[in-house]
């Protein structure tokens, strides 16, 4: 799809997106079913708060106003809106049914494909939300060690064990609170110091942006089988991206359980528990995890048709290599113009664009990008999660908005007037704590 965005003679008119906001905060709490997506990770005044429809690597708000978008959806996305094989496979399935009364091909089919990607992927289940499945990945390790503590490093979704370790936990028991703890990455001490004989399981996002170093990943490893720890890897974000087997395929390292599901079934709600057969199987009758749309056909559909056509067009490499001339692109130019306060960091599949707050406050800094790139056609979030559908166009055109916009950002902080020059209320921060503060020392 080739680009047809431009700058804009100002910033986009989003008076439908506010009146539907009006409407919202009458009757939806906090206004959206999705932090990320809602008014307070956005510029509020400048950005929209309502998408209509999207194609390709595109989407346009219910204004009709279009964007070059770099969220997809907060990481389903993978082949991009609209995709014709996935939408034809989904519109094939709903002719003959969406839920039935019994059990479905598709769930065998899929969990054949799956098993025969995924490292370790010994028996699969299916739920449809990423918390699902890794609050199904805790109670199995529990079950099956026996032990109630959990160490955690990432973001792993709104469940109890895991939310009481932010900020966000009001409703959580404190007993609930006392059973997780987090561990900081890359810091193995970290680790080691928050083992006790109580641990059942370390879960962690294998890659958020930060790379790991010193063996880090293979050194938890070692540390999980020597303890008798079920080690989890959420892959939410790396799997089906990093590697078409995840984290687990590119690192060379078998996780004892594993969860996905945004970029296995390009949009459509899914996600995926696999790991070793003996733990699995007290998924049979001691531990219970069963769903009614669990095996619901049309995202079964979706997901079988993603994943063979990342198969039949090496998707991954392509992620990665439009990935790569957008973040070597925005590096050189960071250079370029001397704006050492802004970094970009990350895999190519995803990367984020960082800021040192000793220049000024990241949060605003961020939102005055934001604003500046809407003007130009860009939603952005701060960071990019690269689709197959990313037109050569639409990194080049970025690329460009870019020079423009980090110039503007250096000059608004050089003459003090970067508050200024922000049109809008700045972003919100979603936790203002989410690891490093709830360690266990060891006993």
């Amino acid at each position: 799809m080739s680009n047809t965005v431009r700058l804009n003679e100002d910033y986009p008119k989003i008076e439908i997106s506010k009146g539907l906001l009006s409407r919202a905060e009458k009757l939806i709490p906090a206004t959206t079913q999705t932090l990320a997506k809602g008014p307070g990770q956005h510029v509020r005044g400048i950005a929209p708060h309502y998408l209509e429809r999207g194609s390709g690597a595109h989407v346009w708000d219910v204004d009709g106003n279009e964007y070059i978008d770099y969220t997809m959806g907060v990481g389903p996305l993978s082949l991009g809106y609209c995709y014709p094989s996935v939408d034809q496979a989904i519109r094939e399935q709903l002719e003959s049914g969406i839920t039935f009364s019994l059990m479905h091909p598709l769930e065998v089919e899929v969990a054949e494909l799956i098993s025969s990607i995924i490292p370790n992927a010994e028996a699969v289940r299916y739920s449809k939300t990423g918390c699902d499945v890794t609050t199904a990945a805790i109670r199995l390790a529990r079950a099956f060690t026996g032990k109630n503590k959990v160490l955690c490093c990432g973001y792993h979704g709104w469940h109890d064990w895991y939310i009481a370790v932010t900020d966000r936990n009001k409703g959580i028991p404190q007993e609930v609170t006392d059973l997780t703890y987090t561990f900081a990455y890359n810091d193995i001490d970290s680790v080691l110091n928050s083992i006790d004989d109580d641990t059942a399981a370390i879960i962690l996002e294998p890659v958020v942006f930060e790379e790991p170093r010193d063996n880090f990943l293979h050194k938890l490893r070692e540390i999980c089988t020597e303890k008798g720890i079920v080690l989890i890897f959420d892959e939410m974000w790396t799997g089906f991206r990093m590697a078409l087997g995840g984290a687990q395929e590119y690192f060379g390292i078998k996780a004892d359980l594993a969860t996905f599901s945004k970029a296995v079934a390009n949009g459509m709600p899914l996600s995926i528990l696999t790991g070793r057969a003996d733990i699995m199987q007290l998924l049979e009758k001691d531990v219970f995890f069963f769903t009614t749309f669990g095996g619901e056909a049309l995202s079964l559909a979706a997901a079988k048709a993603t994943i063979e056509e990342m198969q039949q067009k090496d998707v991954i490499s392509a992620l990665h290599n439009k990935g790569s001339i957008l973040k070597d692109g925005i590096k050189s130019m960071i250079q370029e113009i001397g704006i050492d306060f802004v970094g970009i960091t990350g895999y190519p599949f995803k990367t984020v664009i960082t800021f040192d707050a000793k220049a000024g406050n990241p949060l605003i800094m961020k939102s005055y990008m934001q604003q500046e790139f809407l003007k130009r056609g860009i939603l952005w979030s701060g960071f990019h999660n690269m689709s197959y559908s990313h037109s050569d166009e639409d990194i080049s055109y970025t690329l460009k908005a870019y020079s423009e916009v980090l110039v503007m950002l250096k000059k608004a902080i050089e003459t003090d007037n970067l508050e200024n020059s922000l049109l809008g209320t700045p972003i919100e921060p979603v936790f203002r704590r989410v690891g490093n503060f709830n360690i266990k020392p060891k006993n």
